[in-house]
């Protein structure tokens, strides 16, 4: 198993409307349970490993970077995965905001990939991460 540094790792909490929380982390390997339910927006890219701690945590939606897509849709393949256990995957362009930088996916993402249960809650591609998820709140989806 790999060590991550966590020091000054903490998930940002960014938003809390409507009862749903927001939080931001550089890594999804940041995240707990003490977000299931809720929306991460992290730098991670979206592969299998994304997707398998999307569900660990019982999150309501992850955002992650497509991380260029790659071979097989390899970058976007846990946002994917996620769909059947009702989780909204959404990937933001790793040419919009930077790889491992939770932050920058905030401010500047821009979505490229929407998994359908995403799709179904109404998050558009081309538009802005935290315009998109700022309206899935007010609808009460995130």
């Amino acid at each position: 198993m790999r060590v991550v540094e966590t020091e000054g790792a903490e998930p940002t909490l960014v938003l809390t409307a409507n009862g749903q929380r927001v939080w931001i982390m550089d890594s999804i390997a940041f995240a707990s349970r003490a977000q299931g339910g809720d929306v991460i927006v992290t730098g991670s890219h979206g592969g299998t490993s994304a997707g398998e701690y999307a569900v660990e945590y019982g999150v309501r939606v992850v955002v992650c970077n497509d991380a260029g897509v790659g071979k097989n849709r390899a970058g976007i393949a846990g946002l994917a995965a996620v769909d059947a256990q009702g989780i909204a995957g959404i990937a933001v362009g790793h040419n919009s905001s930077r790889i491992g930088d939770g932050k920058d996916v905030w401010e500047s993402g821009i979505v490229t990939y929407v998994n359908p249960t995403a799709a179904r809650a109404g998050v558009r591609l081309g538009a802005r991460l935290s315009e998109e998820i700022l309206a899935l709140v007010q609808r009460g989806v995130g």
